[in-house]
Formats: structure tokens, sequence, C-alpha cells
């Protein structure tokens, strides 16, 4: 898809990315093309899958959701992954799964309310898991970074 984008297409995505609200007429003017053109191009954008979707970032404290945690999950019969990814896919505490390399066959992202939340998720969903043999949870003290913006490579 990459090969598919030009340098308007780049900087449109970047700018989206910056800030979803902007109106059309801002962002034609920032890139410098008729709004009905850049109209189009979003809508080719959605199209292509480069924009997957629009939604707001909001502030997980807003929502009571003062504890983050990464949680790493491992096991070592195949058969466990179908069920893991079933009962993570309901789980809404799992922000993200990652299937990594190493010692460990996934690590989850999770938001919660507090310790007590955590524990909760542990008990109820993953050691629910059949066959799951080991749980490894890093609770986050503090973020000095945390984006979803993808870098820009014009």
């Amino acid at each position: 898809m990459s090969s598919e984008l030009d340098e308007t297409d780049r900087k449109l995505l970047m700018l989206l990315q910056d800030d979803g609200l902007q109106s059309m007429a801002e962002l034609s003017k920032a890139i410098g093309v008729a709004p009905s053109t850049l109209n189009d191009r979003v809508k080719r954008l959605g199209r292509l899958g480069a924009i997957t979707g629009t939604y707001a970032h909001i502030d997980p404290h807003a929502l009571g959701l003062n504890l983050m945690a990464f949680v790493f999950v491992g096991w070592s019969e195949g058969t466990v992954e179908a069920d893991f990814l079933k009962r993570i896919a309901a789980a809404e505490q799992v922000l993200e799964c990652h299937h990594v390399t190493g010692a460990w066959n996934y690590l989850l992202k999770v938001r919660v309310e507090d310790t007590r939340a955590l524990e909760s998720f542990l008990g109820n969903v993953l050691k629910q898991v059949k066959g799951l043999q080991r749980t490894e949870t890093m609770i986050v003290l503090s973020s000095p970074k945390e984006t979803v913006r993808l870098p820009a490579k014009a």
C-alpha cells in the first residue's frame, strides 16, 4: 500500500494524526489542494486501508482506569492459543495483544481501575484459559511517553 501513497497523501495522514478534528477547509489549505480534492483523497485513503477509523483519544483517568499493566503470557501446547485469543478478544480490559518472540507467547497491555480489578482480570480471564502455564505482570508506575502517532515518512 505504501507505494500507492504520494507525498500529499502522507502529509495529509500526518496532519490527521496531529488533529483529526480539523475541518476539510483547514486541511486543504495546509496541503494546498481544493476541499473537494481533499475529500476524495480522504475517502481513497479509507478504501486503501491507510485510514482505519477515526477515534477520540480519551484520558483513561477520566474513566477511572488508573492502573496500566503489561502481562506476559506463556504456554507450551499449541492448542491453548485459540481459547486464549477468544477470551482476550472479549476482554475489554485488554487494549493491546501482541504475539512476541522469546520465552513468552503473548504480551498484553491492560487498563483497569486498580489492583483489585487487575487481580480479578488475571483470575477470571487469564487463569481460566486451560493450558496456560505462566504469566508475569508488570504494573506501570508512570508513562513519560505514550503515543499512537506513527512516525512521518514522507
